[in-house]
């Protein structure tokens, strides 16, 4: 099969049919007349036609040269709509905007989408509000909001926070129950539980340093409110974010179980698929999503669980630290090893 025409070589045939003269195509498209001369060559021969008869002082189509160079304006016509399509002169915010965000965004989120669509009337907004972890390229999303504790690779992300997430339970609950006294314990509770990517109840919760415990939950819901409330009406113990909880926790209707034992943290990021090449509409929400990010999330913890959650993390900080230092040794006494082999 022979290789398909280019569009380069479309353009100089088209321009030098216009100007007559292939020195003067050659000016107007800003290449030497070797190089028109050489795309038309590679043209006539990818057709196996010849399209021009060239003499010193002339230049005129061949018959087949006439119905080439009707078609070959209406492909360059289509290739310059198909090209503005897609291009934007300026930075206008305007054009569609495709956002997925999960279903437990607080009602101050929602003011802010509210305000964007007020202040750019020209962007036609999709806002998809779901659980399930959407595949952005695949499924025509520009950009998406998520909470979780690992991000799927091959997305740029813009990280806006790092949520705690607590085990909490009523204090009715608790003294119908018991405390547990370990991650162990779970099993005999009664676990409230979400769905796995937002598709699939929830079988574990993963703490932190990657410690999963597998449970059979009484109640699962892929909405976190849901959830929370729940918990709140004593039917059970919830892992959830403090953006969901921290009110509850603040007044005591929840109180955080085990918050030196059962907890973790969640990123919440915006992701989208490209750094480069950003639409002006994408840019600007990010910017906003950016600009609401810090006064709604990354809330303090409540004094009654702050310090067992501090004390845990520095432990686990130091533990870190242990592991990094004994690899470093552990490497350097194998250099020192092989160097002595020598």
């Amino acid at each position: 099969m022979p290789d398909p025409v280019e569009t380069a070589e479309l353009a100089a045939f088209v321009k030098t049919v216009d100007a007559h003269s292939l020195s003067r195509a050659a000016a107007e498209l800003g290449i030497p007349r070797a190089t028109l001369s050489r795309r038309l060559a590679r043209l006539e021969e990818r057709l196996g036609a010849r399209l021009l008869r060239r003499s010193t002082r002339s230049l005129a189509l061949t018959d087949a040269g006439e119905s080439f160079n009707r078609h070959a304006r209406i492909v360059l016509e289509a290739v310059a709509h198909a090209e503005a399509s897609v291009r934007q002169v300026d930075d206008a915010v305007r054009g569609s905007l495709r956002v997925s965000v999960p279903p437990m965004v607080m009602p101050s989120f929602r003011s802010m989408i509210c305000s964007f669509a007020e202040r750019y009337p020209d962007v036609r907004l999709q806002i998809h509000f779901t659980s399930r972890l959407v595949d952005l390229r695949r499924d025509g999303y520009d950009v998406a909001l998520r909470a979780t504790s690992a991000l799927e690779p091959g997305l740029i992300a813009r990280s806006l926070s790092r949520e705690p997430m607590l085990a909490v339970a009523s204090p009715a609950y608790l003294a119908a129950h018991g405390m547990p006294k370990n991650r162990r314990d779970l099993a005999r509770h009664r676990c409230l539980m979400g769905f796995a990517r937002g598709e699939l109840p929830q079988s574990q919760w993963t703490f932190a340093g990657g410690n999963q415990v597998h449970l059979e939950g009484v109640f699962h819901s892929n909405e976190l409110d849901l959830l929370c409330d729940a918990a709140v009406r004593g039917l059970g113990i919830a892992f959830l974010p403090l953006m969901i909880t921290h009110a509850a926790l603040e007044s005591g209707a929840l109180v955080a179980v085990l918050p030196d034992t059962l907890y973790a943290e969640a990123m919440v990021a915006l992701v989208y698929p490209e750094r480069e090449f950003i639409p002006p509409a994408v840019r600007a929400f990010i910017d906003a999503v950016v600009e609401w990010a810090p006064g709604e999330l990354g809330r303090k913890l409540p004094g009654s669980c702050r310090a067992a959650w501090d004390e845990q993390r520095q432990s686990t900080a130091a533990a870190a630290s242990r592991g990094r230092k004994k690899r470093a040794a552990t490497n350097a006494s194998r250099r020192h090893a092989r160097n002595g082999a020598r």
